[in-house]
């Protein structure tokens, strides 16, 4: 019996074995190669640029029924649990390569996902021979060219991983772009389109080292630290899929863009980056609708509730620079003035309020974030100034000299003045009233934000207006605004 040598190109990684030969070669010994148990393997995504495996060449009939060669086909299973042909079929001739001859096992998480190609969707097969010579099984080889390739896009989509997620272990040296970053932070960015969920499950199993130790997600990455970065592999739906142009929306709330920064009117309801529930926010929806930027990345967060002002950086020095001033920002050095327009229950009295209360931002309540006051929590410091004060509410403007998790709803809430449309830290019945009078989501919006440009050094100044939804409801309390 001669043999075949199939090498398996990067196109179809992933694609089932049967399928891959049943639907591509018309090869009739090839389903005698399949019965030797190999049906269910799938050529998964290793290390390895490239696999082989061994395919039986064309024989006779009689050649096939001889005992001989089924006595030869029997299976095998390696020291690692894959399994291999031995007998006759599995030597090659002398000369051949024997690289790579083996088949992984059919990975459960991947399901069938290459059956659901459509035949023009389907990749090219290169099958090589003992000799050296080398058929292609394409449009130009089939005489009905129903089971070429056309567009290799939906087979890349499943089979191709993505550039920054790797599928061995790997290292990364920080530098100084990074110094001082995050370790979560740092992940997030470095491996685009991970679940937040799975990032976080890595550094708990210690799977993330620093320096070949284990480190939590807070960890401040440091110039020179070596990071190890586990093999991750992911079932899901192409992570490159997303369509620029359905967020097109985004150019329009666009308030100020240089060289170095980008910053937009983020409206509410939409998250700043994709996580729990959530497949695609601000950044996600950026990279694909401004493709033209080689670099784009948060410098701080807004919650999904709020709208307003939402700095994003186009150059890693830029967000260095900005991510130092948001954490040191302090009345002794005022970095940053950041300024929230909210509406809170009932009248604000006495005037101009500073309010410094500890916040536990790692609180629990039904299994969901709930920050509350506590002695014991991080400092937190807001300054509160009303601008019109009614009976029923008041809009107030709230300087935050701190930015802990939801410090401006809990911090109003300590003074017994929650946020009109908060459901998780409000009134209810103050709610219901606010509903009846046209609100319909958080009154909360990032107002003004003043820092310092992180290439000119010049005191920037940048104002969101409040959109239409939340200034109707203010005309129809009376209430005045500017």
């Amino acid at each position: 019996m001669c043999l075949t040598l199939v090498e398996i190109q990067p196109d179809w990684l992933s694609l089932p074995v049967n399928w891959c030969f049943s639907n591509w070669v018309k090869h009739p010994p090839l389903l005698a190669f399949l019965d030797i148990g190999l049906t269910s393997n799938l050529l998964y995504n290793r290390p390895q640029s490239a696999k082989s495996v061994l395919v039986p060449k064309k024989t006779n009939s009689k050649e096939k029924n001889s005992k001989s060669n089924s006595k030869n086909r029997k299976k095998s299973r390696s020291k690692d649990g894959r399994r291999s042909v031995s007998g006759s079929a599995s030597k090659p001739a002398t000369g051949s390569s024997t690289t790579g001859l083996r088949t992984s096992r059919r990975d459960p998480r991947l399901g069938r996902q290459a059956d659901k190609l459509a035949p023009q969707d389907r990749p090219r097969v290169n099958v090589r021979s003992e000799r050296g010579n080398v058929q292609g099984f394409g449009p130009s080889d089939v005489s009905t060219g129903k089971r070429g390739v056309e567009n290799l896009a939906s087979a890349q989509a499943i089979a191709t991983p993505h550039a920054n997620i790797p599928n061995k272990v790997s290292f990364v040296e920080i530098d100084e772009n990074h110094d001082g970053q995050r370790l979560d932070n740092f992940l997030i960015t470095h491996l685009k389109g991970v679940p937040k969920a799975h990032i976080y499950r890595i550094i708990r199993k210690g799977e993330i080292r620093v320096n070949k130790g284990r480190v939590k997600q807070t960890t401040r990455l440091k110039q020179g630290d070596s990071l190890r970065i586990p093999p991750i592999r992911l079932s899901e739906r192409s992570l490159d899929g997303l369509d620029g142009q359905k967020y097109s929306f985004l150019g329009k709330l666009i308030l100020f863009e240089d060289d170095a920064l980008l910053i937009i009117n983020k409206p509410c309801g939409m998250a700043v980056h994709a996580g729990s529930g959530i497949t695609v926010g601000v950044i996600e929806a950026l990279r694909a609708y401004r493709s033209d930027l080689k670099y784009i990345e948060l410098v701080h967060r807004l919650d999904r509730e709020t709208s307003g002002v939402l700095v994003l950086a186009k150059k890693a020095s830029a967000l260095k620079i900005l991510h130092n001033d948001f954490k040191t920002n302090s009345l002794k050095n005022p970095r940053l003035d950041k300024r929230y327009l909210t509406l809170v229950k009932g009248p604000w009295l006495n005037g101009t309020r500073r309010i410094t209360k500890a916040l536990n931002t790692d609180a629990r309540r039904h299994g969901e974030r709930y920050v509350v006051v506590d002695p014991n929590g991080r400092y937190a410091s807001s300054i509160v100034t009303p601008k019109s004060v009614s009976d029923i509410a008041s809009l107030v403007e709230v300087k935050l000299l701190t930015g802990r998790t939801h410090q401006v709803r809990v911090h109003a809430l300590s003074e017994n003045h929650p946020v009109a449309g908060d459901q998780k830290y409000g009134d209810q019945e103050f709610n219901r009233k606010m509903k009846s009078q046209g609100l319909s989501r958080l009154f909360l919006h990032a107002a003004k934000l003043t820092f310092f440009h992180p290439v000119t050094e010049k005191s920037t100044t940048i104002e969101a207006s409040l959109p239409s939804e939340l200034t109707s409801v203010l005309t129809n309390l009376s209430i005045e605004f500017n």
